[in-house]
């Protein structure tokens, strides 16, 4: 009898993880991960273990869908956002009714909707795979294979008859749903479109209507989300909190949810709780430039209230550190590595100016880029003005001097890029040069003031 087939679903050659450092391992070597720790395990299971790269000649797309239904076991490796893995799952969970087992290390992240499906869990603490990785990882996969092999596909759970006996009452009931989905994101289109000085009575009034529980966790991230971008008062900020408080507890607890609680807690005064739900957040649900930049600027607030030298450099070294790692994720995100050249400077040491000038070119490019392709952001030039103060680029500054003014839009920020522009000016030794940047600064504090008697925080 032949043996039954296992097709492999897994990245090819080394890869980048994209991880942490210390979390896990900087790349992964997947052709020793595969020799060394699946095909043993696979074919002491019975199966003839198969990967795409080994037909003779590429894989073409008919190919790679013959084998994802014919295989009696197609097992996916998970450990890094690889897009061609998850759209594989994806084909196979739609394919057959059994048979898709998902594999990742344990150190590792994946996005929201896989992490809710059963995943088997290995360790691999260095990315060479030698044998002793390769026995452990070995001892970790094999018994979890046999038990996850008999789990039934998430599509054919889902929906009773999949593929070809499903109650057509069923599909009218979505359509009736996605009907009214659709109505409700055409009201907040509506709410967001309006005058900022409008949007948060409007959000509120959608709560009012489309916020009071039972409601859809979609409904209650998008409430979410746009209570939060509308809010620019604490007492706005407070509804938030408040609204969120009325939701189910399973849908405060997923990541999205969470992330958006922890921003529109961020205005708080105790910037250590607030430091610890940000950390809280990241360590369960992995980082991202946005989480790891709140993180960095609540370490910058703390360094300047700091008492002491010794508690300012401690912050200014989480500051940093949380800064660094954010802009890792992303080189094209503006938001790390905008703050980035004034805490090198501050900190002065040996090798700090270089990561300064390196960071702060990186920075105006990144904005920049952004600027081109219309993306909406309020921090944006904000940023961009910080990394030309930094770059001591004098015309640069007065020219985004009025676009921050008027694309900030609550106190708090204009305070909050104050802070690094003064650090940044009094940096400077040019007496000509320093003057044109305190002149920008006089006009943000004007700003500040304005916003601040116009009630915003």
């Amino acid at each position: 009898m032949p043996k039954p087939v296992c097709f492999m679903i897994m990245p090819y050659g080394r890869k980048r993880t994209q991880v942490k450092a210390g979390r896990g391992p900087a790349e992964i070597d997947f052709e020793a991960l595969w020799g060394l720790g699946y095909v043993p395990v696979l074919e002491a299971l019975g199966y003839k273990p198969v990967r795409a790269d080994q037909d003779n000649g590429a894989l073409i797309i008919s190919q790679m869908l013959e084998r994802l239904y014919f295989a009696e076991l197609v097992l996916a490796d998970m450990t890094i956002p690889n897009g061609n893995v998850y759209y594989e799952v994806g084909i196979r969970h739609a394919a057959r009714d059994t048979g898709c087992v998902l594999f990742a290390a344990d150190w590792s992240r994946q996005l929201l909707d896989v992490m809710q499906m059963r995943t088997i869990r290995y360790p691999l603490p260095e990315g060479n795979v030698t044998e002793p990785t390769a026995e452990a990882f070995k001892n970790a996969i094999s018994d979890g294979i046999r038990d996850l092999a008999r789990g039934i596909s998430p599509m054919y759970q889902s929906i009773p008859g999949y593929p070809t006996n499903v109650n057509p009452r069923a599909a009218t009931t979505m359509r009736d749903q996605m009907a009214d989905l659709a109505a409700f994101q055409r009201k907040v289109r509506a709410v967001r479109a309006a005058p900022r000085s409008e949007r948060m009575e409007l959000a509120k009034k959608l709560v009012a209507t489309d916020g009071i529980p039972p409601i859809t966790y979609p409904v209650a991230l998008a409430l979410l989300g746009l209570l939060r971008d509308s809010a620019v008062t604490t007492e706005h900020s407070k509804f938030v909190l408040d609204f969120a408080r009325t939701l189910p507890r399973e849908f405060r607890e997923q990541a999205e949810a969470r992330e958006q609680l922890v921003f529109a807690a961020a205005y708080k005064t105790n910037l250590a709780e607030v430091i610890a739900e940000l950390e809280t957040l990241i360590a369960t649900n992995g980082p991202t430039p946005e989480r790891l930049g709140m993180l960095g600027g609540r370490y910058r607030r703390m360094m300047y209230e700091a008492p002491t030298p010794g508690e300012r450099l401690r912050y200014l070294n989480k500051a940093i550190e949380a800064y660094e790692q954010g802009m890792d994720l992303d080189l094209n995100d503006y938001y790390c590595s905008a703050p980035l050249p004034h805490l090198y400077r501050m900190r002065n040491r040996k090798g700090d100016e270089a990561c300064a000038l390196r960071v702060s070119t990186l920075a105006i490019a990144a904005a920049e880029r952004l600027i081109r392709r219309g993306v909406a952001d309020e921090w944006l030039r904000p940023g961009l003005l910080q990394a030309a103060f930094d770059a001591q680029d004098m015309d640069k500054a007065e020219q985004l001097a009025d676009d921050v003014v008027a694309a900030v839009t609550s106190a708090w920020k204009v305070e909050t890029t104050r802070w690094a522009l003064e650090d940044s000016a009094a940096r400077v030794t040019d007496s000509t040069k320093r003057a044109r940047l305190l002149a920008v600064i006089a006009r943000l504090n004007t700003a500040q003031s304005s916003h601040r008697a116009s009630g915003w925080r």
